[in-house]
């Protein structure tokens, strides 16, 4: 690659990274106008929620009273459950043309010889868990999904190399 090419294509990255911090700019405007509700309680119970998840909203039908506290309380669980996944959905929405436009810019490691992909080493969000506080599966959490492995180990000998650092001091 020429230097004349190299620096033609820093100017495109450079034109391309700007095109992004716009792109970035109007969804986080087009975040603080999203909302979602959901439905609980057969339709007994609407709970709605910002951009980032917070209830903003809890509304009961008039035959609420209908049901029982613990029937209420669950009806306002998976309302705003329900609203969560869909606020959710929203937000990967309005996210997929921004990942797509980033699928296609070359990466760092692909201009520069010998450096990492990074993004390949960002770890797997672990599943969060909707159970109760107090459920047997918050009692009992399967570890199998927390155990880390890394396959580019080195190892250290930990040996005390000098007296000075000999246990027996």
């Amino acid at each position: 690659m020429t230097n004349e090419q190299a620096k033609a294509d820093l100017a495109g990255l450079l034109d391309e990274f700007q095109v992004q911090m716009h792109a970035i700019a109007d969804i986080n405007r087009k975040r603080t106008e999203l909302m979602a509700s959901g439905t609980g309680g057969y339709k007994r119970v609407t709970v709605t929620v910002n951009a980032d998840g917070v209830v903003i909203e809890t509304k009961f039908s008039e035959d609420i009273l209908d049901l029982e506290p613990y029937e209420i309380a669950k009806a306002v669980t998976e309302a705003a459950q329900a609203a969560t996944a869909e606020m959710a959905r929203k937000n990967e929405d309005l996210m997929a043309p921004l990942r797509d436009s980033r699928a296609r810019i070359p990466k760092l490691s692909d201009l520069i010889v010998g450096l990492p992909a990074t993004e390949d080493m960002v770890p797997e969000p672990l599943p969060i868990s909707t159970a109760p506080p107090g459920s047997p599966e918050r009692l009992h959490p399967t570890n199998e999904h927390l155990e880390m492995s890394f396959s580019d180990v080195e190892y250290i000998d930990l040996e005390p190399r000098s007296n000075i650092a000999a246990p027996e001091w």
